[in-house]
């Protein structure tokens, strides 16, 4: 097994998990790519777009804000996030991300451990990446 492993996120899958989904997934590592224990994406919402409100139960999830602006609710409680910012959500806590900017939100989530994160992405339907998803990713 290698010691590292290194993707270009423009050329990894991207998935939405269900059809009317605001949000969307480029799977970078997971347990079934790479044999780790934590699910790493880059989420992307589309202008308006949000999680529904969801909680884990054993893990912690990492958002690190890549590009836009969005707005974070946490156990009634919220904080704006802006490029730059990263949230850490513990467990048990009920948590929504919504996009409040003009254009896209991206944000590098990390989920550790997987708890089924991964196989539900992958089990999404493909999403083809635009030009500004793109040109985010590349940089």
């Amino acid at each position: 097994m290698s010691a590292f492993f290194k993707k270009s996120a423009r050329e990894a899958r991207a998935f939405r998990i269900a059809p009317n989904d605001t949000n969307y997934f480029v799977l970078l590592f997971d347990e079934a790519g790479e044999g780790t224990q934590q699910v790493c994406v880059v989420e992307i919402f589309t202008v308006g777009g949000r999680t529904p409100p969801n909680s884990h139960v054993a893990a912690d999830e990492l958002f690190f804000v890549l590009s836009g602006e969005g707005m974070a609710w946490c156990n009634g409680e919220s904080t704006p996030l802006r490029q730059g910012d990263a949230l850490l959500v513990r467990p048990g806590a009920e948590h929504v991300v919504e996009n409040t900017g003009p254009n896209k939100l991206y944000t590098l989530t990390v989920m550790c451990p997987n708890e089924g994160f991964a196989e539900l992405i992958r089990a999404g339907q493909p999403v083809e990446l635009d030009d500004e998803d793109r040109a985010v990713l590349g940089g």
